[in-house]
């Protein structure tokens, strides 16, 4: 009998998501390889879904345009906010050193969101750029852009005087169904990220108000979240951080996943 000379194929391993992820979220799930197959033969591969919030939206608020104060008479014309009249905008607040609200909120929507995508969700911002050109958009308008979405978010730091004044909270209104249990996620999330609620405002990092307009025009479970006092040096040093602003994004992409799974 003459003998064939073997056929050496190539292994092909499909390698999944390893390690915490990015930005220290876990992976989502996705294709699988067991690390203990023999080399002699095809790796095992398990499919599972590799977009848990796939058919999602999540709609993010980055509160305020650098710009804003460049635009006084805009952000400062009366508008409906569902059931009262209040300034179109504001200027946001900013750390002692000088860095904005607007652009920590813009970074760490940005994270936020490719995490999101990351998990199969889609994403709509309220603005699609941080510029000392523009301003707005107004309150009245980024509540209502709640309906795009299942969900919205819209993501601020507060700027309190008071000394020892540290710590987030998250705000919903009574008047929209799911936004108080979405308001309780979002807290978890963060407090599970370590994050440590407020100290001066709320109760263990929740508050309920009616008279904000991004919240009371809503049509789809919303929250606000102050992240943090800009103007208290333990908050700002962690707001001022890459590291932090992931620390952010990855609670709040706790209390998102916990309220669509």
């Amino acid at each position: 009998m003459r003998w064939l000379p073997a056929l050496v194929l190539p292994l092909v391993v499909l390698a999944g998501c390893n390690g915490s992820g990015d930005e220290g979220e876990p992976s989502p799930p996705g294709i699988r390889v067991s690390p203990e197959q023999p080399r002699d033969r095809a790796p095992a591969v398990t499919l599972r879904p590799d977009e848990p919030l796939a058919g999602k939206t999540v709609v993010l608020d980055p509160g305020h345009q650098l710009g804003n104060g460049r635009f006084p008479s805009e952000i400062n014309r009366l508008v409906d906010a569902g059931g009262l009249m209040k300034p179109c905008n504001t200027t946001g607040t900013a750390t002692d050193a000088g860095y904005p609200e607007a652009t920590f909120v813009w970074e760490v929507a940005e994270v936020l969101q490719r995490k999101l995508e990351r998990w199969g969700a889609e994403v709509v911002l309220t603005r699609d750029s941080n510029s000392a050109e523009l301003w707005g958009p107004c309150v009245d308008e980024r509540g209502r852009r709640a309906a795009e979405g299942d969900l919205l978010v819209s993501i601020h730091g507060d700027g309190n005087l008071s000394p020892g004044a540290r710590g987030f909270h998250v705000i919903a209104s009574p008047e929209v169904e799911g936004s108080q249990a979405l308001a309780e996620e979002m807290r978890d999330g963060l407090v599970a990220e370590g994050l440590e609620t407020s100290t001066y405002l709320g109760s263990e990092g929740l508050d309920s108000r009616t008279d904000l307009g991004t919240l009371n025009l809503a049509v789809r479970p919303a929250v606000m979240v102050e992240l943090g006092n800009m103007r208290d040096p333990q908050d700002a040093a962690l707001m001022t951080s890459p590291e932090g602003r992931q620390r952010y994004a990855a609670g709040l992409l706790r209390g998102i996943r916990r309220h669509l799974r």
